[in-house]
């Protein structure tokens, strides 16, 4: 089992996953806030103080709960993790996928790349099927109560995971490994074996990434709308379709195909390497 060739499925969280932004379930409203007073609160603090909007955010909620005197602790956030609202079929996609992939002779691995609350997804009914989680996630002081931005991932650092992920480098404190050189057949999950699944403009340097090196991205939504549509005419992701995850839907039977053919041209290349050596 082990030496089967490794696919990775990176995924977005908020609108991917999920149908809203995770802090709109259960956060927000325990603040006694509506979702636009919190948004706007946020986006107004990042542009008047020119901060980073995931770190303006951070900022915001624990800014927000101190304020009222509600304690921010790490098991009120994954509690909140219950009341995420996850897309069709989302639960029964990765054995799903899992099943298919090993029936044709690979092993699939799935990720999160998040700019929402690591905290929040480690409390979701699907928290267990990831192999790594890359989201935010707050630094508690002595008493419990979120203090510091431990990890923050933003719109174009999130790139910094696919490469993790490439190298096999999953401590997000191991810069020293993530930056060595190492020769492309010896990398953990090569680039042609990732698809990343995202919902809009936040994912495109994810998804430009995988365009560029050989991957697959897939954008999916709610509503078509017009940025959705942009995305492909752009020629930023291969494929777009609705956020149904259910057994032949279109993402279905899509990345299936993906998986086909991954198997494929790595059954070729060690036929051809095989051949080589033999000669």
């Amino acid at each position: 089992m082990s030496d089967l060739p490794i696919a990775a499925i990176m995924y977005d969280f908020d609108r991917t996953l999920c149908t809203r932004d995770m802090q709109d379930y259960s956060f927000i409203p325990s603040l006694g806030l509506t979702e636009r007073e919190f948004w706007d609160y946020t986006n107004t603090l990042g542009v008047n103080e020119h901060m980073d909007s995931v770190l303006a955010y951070m900022y915001a909620m624990v800014k927000i709960a101190r304020d009222k005197n509600i304690p921010l602790k790490r098991e009120s956030l994954v509690k909140m993790g219950g009341s995420v609202e996850l897309f069709d079929g989302v639960e029964g996609w990765f054995d799903r996928i899992n099943r298919f992939g090993l029936e044709w002779g690979m092993k699939i691995e799935h990720y999160v790349i998040s700019s929402g609350m690591k905290e929040i997804i480690q409390g979701t009914k699907i928290s267990d099927c990831f192999k790594s989680i890359f989201a935010c996630e707050f630094l508690y002081d002595e008493e419990g109560s979120a203090a510091w931005p431990k990890t923050s991932v933003n719109y174009t650092n999130k790139t910094q995971f696919v490469y993790r992920i490439n190298k096999g480098v999953l401590d997000v404190s191991n810069d020293v490994d993530l930056n060595r050189s190492m020769p492309d057949d010896s990398k953990r999950v090569p680039f042609c074996n990732m698809i990343y699944i995202g919902d809009g403009l936040s994912d495109v340097p994810c998804m430009k990434m995988m365009k560029a090196y050989g991957g697959y991205s897939i954008a999916v939504y709610q509503n078509r709308d017009e940025k959705v549509k942009a995305l492909l005419k752009g020629d930023r992701v291969d494929f777009i379709y609705s956020a149904d995850y259910t057994e032949n839907s279109g993402l279905d039977v899509t990345v299936k195909n993906i998986i086909r053919k991954m198997s494929i041209s790595d059954k070729l290349t060690f036929e051809n390497s095989a051949q080589k050596r033999k000669d």
